[in-house]
């Protein structure tokens, strides 16, 4: 049950929003194995003066946070990182050096679902 936000520049339209989500879960699912009903994305918008970035970004730039349940090695996170970061490229032409991807791993005890704690 991957948690995916996605902090982005306000003002793409809501086809290349729509388009941006499916690359990210689109690599969830053939990275790390997710089902392909389990999508819970969202977007945050950001007006272009209140998100700092590094020189040489461009208006395009995102920071993705993956929030999983722990457990996935090394490569399965690398094969994410590097599928949802090609189908970005490859879909919506965004330069892989404006995608910025964070997974964090909290532990179970830290995941509460429908009035459960799991773990």
């Amino acid at each position: 049950m991957p948690l995916v936000r996605v902090d982005m520049i306000k003002g793409k339209c809501p086809e290349y929003k729509s388009a941006l989500l499916d690359c990210i879960h689109e690599g969830l699912v053939e990275s790390i194995g997710i089902e392909d009903w389990d999508r819970f994305q969202r977007i945050v918008e950001i007006d272009r003066e209140d998100f700092e970035t590094a020189p040489g970004k461009t208006d395009n730039f995102m920071i993705i946070e993956i929030t999983m349940f722990p457990g996935r090695t090394k490569e399965k996170k690398k094969a994410l990182i590097e599928r949802v970061t090609a189908k970005l490229v490859e879909r919506l032409s965004i330069a892989a050096a404006d995608v910025f991807i964070v997974i964090n791993e909290p532990a179970d005890e830290n995941w509460g679902m429908a009035g459960k704690q799991r773990g």
